[in-house]
């Protein structure tokens, strides 16, 4: 009796004892969970629940890519200093801004039953992942917790926050840190190290995607079709399929570390984001007075107390981790970001963590249009604009979701005066209320950043029906070149939509290389030495290629223009382009035109080399930051800049030390989907699955990729299992 007796001791403390509680909870969710690899390595994820399904979502992350998953979550919740040094000591001083770890905890805790079902097997998921892989070793996360998805609600790692300039934090909350007198911060001298530091490069690959929704009036098979081309940094998304008995069966690009299918499709809607220039952030200049050691703002007749918190920053020297205390402070309309000239300024945005988690967990699982645009009534999405289509045969577009209403007499494109109440957000505007379109006339839809009062030709929205801040983006080149692919076009099948999103015109050369010869023809024997670069130019149709030497001359000469020409003010991207063909002095264009010629030839030998001697993908090892080598293999690439309008882009953002022009941006995980009975449909990633070098899904797309050889989807269970190189639980 005394030996029964202890072994139910024992039994019970080990019941009782949190660690073993996780570890049984772990293994329950892998003997509920299957993994299929198929022969690319993407991860086909089964689940009992959904929560099950989520558990093997983040251990399959894991295993592709661990340190990019802990890379965003330690930018994500402000620790991102202790790893990476001081220079990331303002972008955690930007996170908890916005929201501290008890916050996180409280928004996790207040959350719906089943939200806090899966966001325990996201962390669940990725500590049973360490446990089973002792040899990995985090840089700093050991564990993770449940409530930290509350800091990483968007699919676009960063969305609206990383919008504030860090550049803008240091100047104004370096100086409250050193004692500067609250009420009067040196504004001269945070706005000279704004100077100094915020300087934009025209020639980075622009952010955004592309969006294309093709009506079943337009196909051959009489079904919708949707292209899902996100432009993002390269192998910051990884490709996997995600299945419940619950319900869920969705595919496509889910960023590193969050559980849910951020840009993809269910059997029965696909979804596509892009990038919003809706106007979903505001600045507010608050009026700031110091009372009896206390600070506070004007509001009208009121004087509200400004609300002060202290947090303390960790961050990495050369020997040790050090920390700095900091006080930050927020009006009604939201932390104080800045300063500028006598006010203190507050950047209001959407902070809705929990809810804008469930509506992208949502969207994942719905099954028609009506029930995807009830998903949208949750108002959280709010960097992007949707483009939508269905097995129904519907397609649709949404600018827009999380839309402030505000009196127009003021302009928002400006901080505005936080004392004035009427400059207050006055909720938010309907959905029904916003710009959106729904199966247009003319059988499709695009959004390439874009305006959205082009996005369907003659069926497009009128901008005069909608206050001015739901839609500030301008015309481009990437949706001018959409339309002219699409109008007037039919019969489409997966493939020639494919080739429609690959079409290699570029319409930012159309005046500006007719420009470039109307001076070489004007100017007399002057530039006679470039006649023989002029004539490939006039031969060239502008469209890009590996082969082309007419792109090589082109890419050079409008890079050399940006960043020698003149900068008229208030022009976009596109106008400043075309200025340089149309209203430039014919010495200058020729003058710019002879330096990138000489630049190829200096860095390449000779001046007519081929767009695929030049621009090239190259990966050299699993480095979130890439470092790239002339002397190490590369492969050519035919596609050219979202900056010159090509669809498909390729471009390069931040500064490199090499002479080839190494991909860096652009087109990353793209898909076509076709609806219907079944849905079908291809896509391709720009390298891997994998971020292991030693992996055979390292690189293994990446000449497929260039050679825009896309790979069949196994979306339904038998072409899983028939595509499966491996079927495992985690963690066995």
């Amino acid at each position: 009796m005394r030996i029964l007796l202890l072994i139910l001791s024992v039994a019970i403390l080990s019941s009782c004892n949190p660690k073993n509680q996780e570890l049984a909870r772990w293994k329950e969710h892998a003997d509920n969970t299957t993994i299929y690899r198929d022969d690319f390595g993407v991860p086909h994820i089964y689940g009992k629940t959904d929560a099950d399904a989520v558990f093997g979502l983040l251990y399959a992350q894991c295993e592709d890519d661990f340190p990019r998953i802990e890379r965003n979550y330690l930018w994500a919740i402000g620790r991102l200093a202790e790893v990476e040094g001081e220079k990331q000591l303002y972008s955690d001083v930007r996170a908890n801004l916005f929201m501290t770890r008890d916050e996180a905890i409280a928004q996790y805790e207040n959350s719906p039953d089943w939200l806090k079902k899966l966001c325990n097997a996201f962390a669940d998921g990725i500590n049973y992942y360490l446990y089973t892989h002792p040899e990995v070793k985090p840089a700093l996360l050991t564990h993770f917790e449940p409530w930290m998805p509350m800091y990483f609600s968007e699919g676009s790692i960063g969305g609206d926050i990383e919008s504030i300039s860090t550049t803008k934090l240091e100047a104004f909350y370096k100086q409250l840190a050193e004692g500067a007198n609250t009420e009067a911060v040196d504004q001269q001298q945070a706005r000279a190290v704004l100077n100094q530091t915020n300087t934009t490069n025209d020639l980075d690959e622009p952010q955004g995607s592309n969006g294309i929704a093709i009506s079943g009036k337009l196909t051959q098979s009489g079904n919708a079709m949707l292209l899902i081309n996100p432009h993002t940094s390269f192998y910051f998304r990884g490709e996997v399929h995600v299945v419940s008995e619950e319900g869920l069966n969705a595919y496509g690009a889910v960023t590193w570390g969050q559980f849910f299918i951020y840009q993809g499709f269910n059997e029965k809607n696909g979804w596509m984001h892009t990038s919003s220039y809706t106007d979903v952030m505001d600045e507010f200049m608050e009026s700031i007075e110091k009372k009896e050691d206390k600070l506070y703002y004007q509001y009208g007749e009121e004087s509200r107390p400004v609300e002060k918190r202290m947090v303390t920053i960790a961050y990495k020297t050369d020997s040790t981790i050090a920390q700095r205390e900091f006080a930050i402070y927020k009006t009604h309309h939201g932390p104080i970001t800045e300063a500028s000239a006598d006010k203190w300024i507050a950047t209001a945005m959407l902070w809705d963590p929990s809810r804008a988690l469930q509506q992208a967990f949502i969207r994942t699982k719905t099954a028609s249009y009506d029930e995807f645009k009830k998903m949208m009534d949750f108002k959280t999405n709010s960097s992007n604009n949707t483009v939508y289509a269905d097995a129904a045969g519907n397609i649709a577009f949404f600018q827009g979701n999380f839309i402030p209403k505000r009196d127009t007499i003021f302009n928002y494109a400006l901080p505005v005066d936080g004392s004035n109440k009427a400059t207050d957000w006055q909720g938010l505007h309907a959905v029904d209320e916003s710009i959106h379109l729904f199966n247009p006339g003319n059988g499709w839809i695009q959004n390439c950043n874009s305006t959205p009062f082009t996005s369907a030709a003659e069926f497009s929205p009128k901008k005069k029906d909608y206050p001015y801040y739901m839609a500030t983006e301008p015309e481009n080149f990437r949706g001018v070149h959409a339309i002219k692919v699409l109008t007037n076009r039919s019969g489409y099948t997966l493939d020639s939509l494919l080739s429609l999103a690959y079409d290699p015109y570029l319409p930012a050369f159309e005046k500006l290389i007719p420009g470039l010869l109307k001076a070489f023809d004007q100017s007399g024997k002057k530039y006679s030495a470039l006649k023989p670069a002029i004539e490939v130019l006039r031969q060239w149709d502008m469209r890009t290629s590996k082969e082309s030497v007419g792109m090589s001359l082109a890419h050079y000469y409008i890079s050399a223009y940006l960043q020698k020409g003149p900068r008229p003010e208030g022009l976009s991207m596109m106008e400043r382009v075309n200025y340089f063909g149309m209203d430039t002095p014919n010495d200058e264009r020729l003058q710019i035109f002879s330096e990138a010629v000489q630049k190829i030839t200096d860095d390449f030998g000779k001046w007519n080399t081929p767009w695929g001697e030049i621009c090239r993908l190259q990966r050299l090892d699993g480095a979130i930051t890439q470092k790239f080598d002339d002397t190490k293999p590369s492969i050519a690439i035919g596609f050219g800049s979202g900056n010159w309008g090509a669809l498909a882009s390729f471009g390069v953002r931040g500064k490199q030390d090499t002479k080839r022009y190494y991909g860096t941006y652009g087109n990353s995980f793209v898909a076509v989907v076709e609806f219907g009975e079944k849905v079908k449909a291809k896509s391709i990633l720009a390298g891997g699955q994998s971020g292991d070098p030693t992996s055979p899904h390292f690189m293994d797309q990446a000449q497929r990729y260039a050679d825009r050889n896309f790979k069949d989807v196994a979306y339904y269970r038998e072409d899983v299992e028939a595509r499966a190189v491996r079927k495992y639980n985690p963690g066995k």
